[in-house]
């Protein structure tokens, strides 16, 4: 008996050893597909070309992930899928040729868990997708709600508004007439010339004080001063004022937000307005510029379709139809006279004068405004007070050396002095 019991507990003790290993490889099975984590590294490794529910660059990951079922599979393709290719896995070699040979990035730095959270995250998202309610679906109240309600039932509501007025304009006239009715009966005769109402007093007094104001000759001459003051100063500031458009803020046909650029993104001004740094106009970037990243990023805005549609863009084949395209129609904000001359080169790469001078805290604006007023005595102080910094300019350089020649008698065209710039005659 005794030997019994102890071939019993080796035994029950084995078990335990070999229950409590299969739940430890349970768990960590388990543990492995969070989607928590697997969407973590979906943002930070995927979203460059790929979308759960439509295609980018790649395919749209939702139905391709559902549709195959072998994991392990998904697993080596998404580790190393040019290792998959190079053995003639028939699976890769059909993805490869259906994307027209693309090759896919390797991630040969996910672990087998990342990936597994990855395929989680990505199926779970994808049936979220399609149990949502699709747009304009659901019960005929709600519906209703949503049109609003029926001209009919505004007409009426018009109609009942104005029966009402007419109602108290006829009843007010009938309580009038029956006052003058029961005062006629108690005798009580009503004569309205035979004493003025209290309107008439006051209409009267106030007649009145106008007469004694214009006969005081010195009260009319000091509100003529006044008058005539106020509307100097009036004109004077109007003429003053006129063509400066400091804090004009015109509404863009496109919602683009420099606060958002230039501000928490920290894109340099001359990425997009490359022309500040080399040209007299600083230009306006052309929509291939913001589809340096747009094509990828933020796909789904609104605003960015506006951008697809100028440009006969259609995300879904990823191609161009230059027939349906169309320029933005912009609305210039800063504008100078003609007679002015401003060249953004001289300023920004000789001057080394940053964009915030003349343009304001352009990082902070979520619509662009006029900041500076841009008028002449604006210029001149703004030239009156800037430092000239001369030391490795090579423009100021080519000044000195000309002024030495001059110093030494020697000949000094206009050429050195920069006559022969284009944008001396032509602007």
């Amino acid at each position: 008996m005794r030997n019994f019991s102890l071939i019993f507990k080796q035994f029950s003790r084995s078990v335990l050893i070999i229950a409590g290993f299969a739940f430890w490889g349970f768990s960590n099975a388990y543990a492995q597909a969070d989607p928590a984590k697997g969407e973590a590294i979906f943002k930070s490794k995927c979203t460059a070309c790929h979308k759960i529910d439509q295609q980018l660059i790649g395919p749209a990951l939702g139905p391709q992930l559902t549709e195959e079922t072998d994991d392990k599979y998904l697993i080596q393709w998404i580790q190393n899928n040019q290792a998959l290719i190079a053995a003639k896995n028939p699976k890769a070699l059909a993805i490869y040729n259906k994307f027209n040979q693309a090759g896919m990035t390797v991630f040969t730095e996910l672990s087998d868990a990342d990936v597994t959270n990855v395929i989680d995250y990505v199926r779970t998202e994808w049936k979220t997708i399609q149990s949502a309610p699709k747009a304009g679906a659901g019960d005929g109240k709600t519906a209703a709600a949503e049109t609003g309600p029926s001209s009919m039932v505004i007409w009426g509501l018009v109609a009942v508004i104005i029966i009402a007025f007419i109602v108290i304009l006829v009843l007010n006239r009938v309580v009038a007439t029956l006052e003058r009715l029961l005062l006629k009966g108690k005798g009580v005769v009503i004569d309205a010339e035979a004493e003025p109402t209290a309107e008439e007093v006051a209409e009267a007094k106030k007649k009145d004080l106008i007469k004694r104001i214009l006969k005081n000759k010195k009260l009319v001459f000091f509100i003529i001063l006044c008058g005539t003051i106020a509307m100097g100063s009036w004109g004077w500031t109007t003429l003053w004022n006129t063509n400066v458009h400091t804090g004009y803020q015109p509404v863009q046909p496109i919602k683009y937000s420099h606060e958002l650029h230039a501000g928490t993104m920290k894109i340099d001004c001359q990425y997009c307005h490359s022309g500040a740094y080399k040209s007299k106009n600083a230009s306006i970037p052309s929509l291939n510029v913001c589809m340096n990243c747009h094509k990828v990023v933020k796909t789904e805005s609104p605003e960015i379709h506006k951008i697809y549609d100028a440009l006969g863009y259609d995300p879904k084949t990823q191609k161009y139809d230059s027939t349906a395209a169309k320029p933005i129609q912009w609305i210039r904000v800063h504008n100078l006279p003609d007679l002015a001359y401003f060249n953004h080169s001289q300023h920004v790469k000789v001057g080394g004068i940053k964009c915030q001078t003349c343009h304001g805290p352009v990082q902070t604006m979520k619509e662009v405004y006029q900041y500076s007023p841009l008028t002449m005595k604006w210029c001149i102080q703004c030239h009156k007070r800037t430092e000239v910094n001369g030391k490795g300019n090579a423009y100021y350089d080519s000044i000195l050396a000309a002024h030495d020649k001059i110093k030494k008698g020697e000949k000094v065209t206009a050429a050195v002095l920069g006559g022969i710039e284009c944008g001396k005659c032509h602007y």
